[in-house]
């Protein structure tokens, strides 16, 4: 396995007397991939979210490439490092070519440098054909993709994809599927919450999974052994 990326000890969160989460080490191998298996309300959203920032918890410690992070400050040169995915994206108004320009405008790229980056990314996640759609008239299968392209522009060294695949039809699943493998096996750092069997089994693919907030790696077992 590769070199740690990411090690957090003691992500602990709860409502009142309800544990979301109590997770004693977390650590994420750069290059490699991880899916993150579990009922419903088993936490598997909650420490996605925790990991980007958008949520708090309790974390005893927290390093990124060996250097200690605080996750509740959530410092802005992390944020370059990782990207979140919700299940249902979110797409702002305007062009799709605006929604996967976003984040490059607000680093401050030039066009002269972000051009070329938005053409190879809608190339990649084959929405060539829906650049005149209004975002909100856009398919489930069509916004993930969509938000697939604005993750990837750019270039995060990790993924955090909640459910990529969820309510998709057959045809808008597998457009998605390609996208992840093409992902995993770019040497990206992908973490994807799922019950998607197809994504389970994906080869090198590490199983975590989940159960009242706990994640049970079942001895180091992987997806598809």
């Amino acid at each position: 396995m590769s070199d740690s990326m990411l090690a957090v000890d003691g992500i602990r969160k709860s409502f009142g007397t309800r544990c979301i989460l109590d997770v004693s080490r977390l650590e994420l191998a750069a290059g490699e991939s991880y899916v993150l298996t579990g009922e419903n309300g088993s936490g598997k959203t909650t420490l996605l979210r925790v990991l980007a920032g958008l949520e708090s918890a309790a974390v005893e410690a927290c390093e990124f490439d060996g250097r200690p992070v605080d996750l509740e400050g959530y410092p802005g040169w992390l944020r370059r490092e990782l990207i979140y995915v919700h299940q249902h994206p979110y797409l702002f108004r305007g062009s799709i070519v605006d929604n996967i320009l976003y984040g490059l405008k607000a680093r401050g790229l030039p066009k002269s440098i972000s051009e070329p980056l938005i053409r190879e990314a809608i190339s990649w996640a084959g929405v060539s054909e829906l650049l005149n759609v209004p975002p909100h008239k856009l398919s489930g299968g069509e916004k993930q993709r969509v938000a697939l392209a604005r993750a990837r522009v750019l270039n995060p060294r990790l993924f955090l994809l909640d459910e990529p695949t969820a309510n998709l039809d057959s045809e808008a699943r597998q457009q998605v599927m390609s996208l992840i493998r093409d992902l995993c096996d770019a040497n990206n750092t992908v973490v994807l919450a799922c019950h998607d069997r197809e994504i389970i089994k994906l080869p090198h693919m590490h199983r975590l999974h989940m159960e009242k907030g706990t994640i049970r790696t079942r001895n180091g077992e992987t997806a598809g052994e």
